[in-house]
């Protein structure tokens, strides 16, 4: 993103020139205020909303199609299985055979659902359907996978786990993720960079590598290198929410 802006017509202006690279299998989290701009930068980077000035280009550009997009609410289609659910994308292209049906099946396990293939959104637990929202995401392989704040309306013990879970994704999969969050500690925790954005309009403060090790667990959080990085990460925050 070169000089990205965004005003909407009512004259509010959510960004104000953009300037970010990320690399293909990076994990990048957008953090900042609420307001800020992080989710429609996360719409322009999809091709949802168009930047009103400066360039976007992604891996979108050469292979349409490639990308999965996480909201904050799962979304789920209610009269709907979770296999279904998951399908989806493969029902919108005209592509739901047995192979589609197989790859469902499989992205429904990989997301730890194994036995809730037939079950609706009413039976699943808050959790369990942010679950099935990720399955159908990852479900087309994407080479990019946008994601915005999907963890925030969850518990703390239910966080955690699907914190987890993502990073064990991520590490299998390798795909480019951006993932939106108003935390500070998941920032760090998932992330290889964190870009930190300024109150609205949004700007990109700072924009940091995370140097922990990898793979990371549960034990990371009680480091003091974890403990040092979010302190750090938190004071460039607060700054940027005064600039």
């Amino acid at each position: 993103m070169r000089g990205v802006t965004k005003r909407f017509r009512s004259g509010l202006e959510a960004l104000a020139g953009i300037d970010l690279k990320v690399a293909r299998g990076e994990f990048l989290s957008l953090l900042g205020p609420s307001g800020c701009g992080k989710s429609t930068l996360l719409r322009i980077i999809a091709g949802l909303t168009p930047p009103s000035a400066g360039t976007c280009r992604s891996v979108l550009d050469h292979a349409p199609g490639r990308i999965g997009f996480v909201f904050q609410d799962p979304t789920l289609m209610p009269w709907s299985t979770v296999t279904a659910n998951v399908l989806l994308p493969f029902r919108i292209a005209r592509q739901a055979g047995a192979k589609a049906r197989d790859r469902a099946l499989a992205a429904v396990r990989a997301v730890g659902l194994a036995g809730f293939e037939d079950a609706y959104p009413h039976q699943l637990s808050g959790g369990m359907r942010m679950r099935v929202s990720i399955a159908r995401a990852l479900v087309t392989d994407p080479d990019l996978l946008l994601l915005d704040e999907p963890f925030a309306a969850l518990d703390e013990i239910t966080r955690l786990a699907l914190n987890d879970d993502l990073l064990r994704l991520w590490e299998r999969l390798r795909p480019t993720i951006l993932f939106v969050t108003h935390s500070v500690f998941e920032s760090v925790y998932l992330s290889t960079r964190v870009a930190v954005m300024t109150g609205r309009p949004g700007r990109i403060a700072a924009d940091l590598p995370v140097e922990l090790p990898q793979p990371r667990g549960r034990t990371l959080r009680m480091s003091p290198e974890y403990g040092t990085m979010c302190d750090r990460v938190s004071a460039i925050l607060a700054t940027a929410i005064q600039a």
